[in-house]
């Protein structure tokens, strides 16, 4: 079920530095952790989770040919949009932004990996 951000996950996602500081060319490098279940770029296809181009600022659950956990679908009929807060808080603790998610990834444990991932998906529409 989707989770409403708590004031701790609120302060967390807002310490995080903002996207124009992040690299995405270091991105890249960190989006290897992610390349077993996503896929990004030309050719781009569903793996275990849905392809991510055109994620950052995207409506959730849009990819029509990827069959999303009912968390998530229920996540997205509530209105929740990739935009850098969420993408910061659910690639910080996957769980804590959508709960019951079947994302089994813990999470980025480094606030610029974060931010990097998050500039390095942005290169893609």
């Amino acid at each position: 079920m989707f989770r409403t951000l708590t004031v701790a996950t609120l302060a967390a996602t807002l310490a995080l530095p903002a996207l124009a500081d992040g690299d995405a060319a270091k991105g890249e490098r960190v989006f290897n952790k992610c390349k077993a279940c996503h896929a990004v770029g030309d050719g781009a296809k569903n793996k275990v989770g849905p392809a991510l181009n055109g994620i950052v600022g995207a409506a959730a659950g849009q990819n029509a040919d990827f069959k999303y956990s009912d968390a998530l679908l229920a996540a997205a009929e509530g209105g929740l949009t990739w935009d850098e807060e969420t993408l910061s808080a659910f690639l910080a603790k996957p769980k804590d932004v959508i709960d019951r998610t079947k994302m089994a990834f813990p999470g980025l444990r480094k606030e610029d990996e974060i931010e990097d991932v998050i500039a390095y998906l942005a290169t893609f529409e």
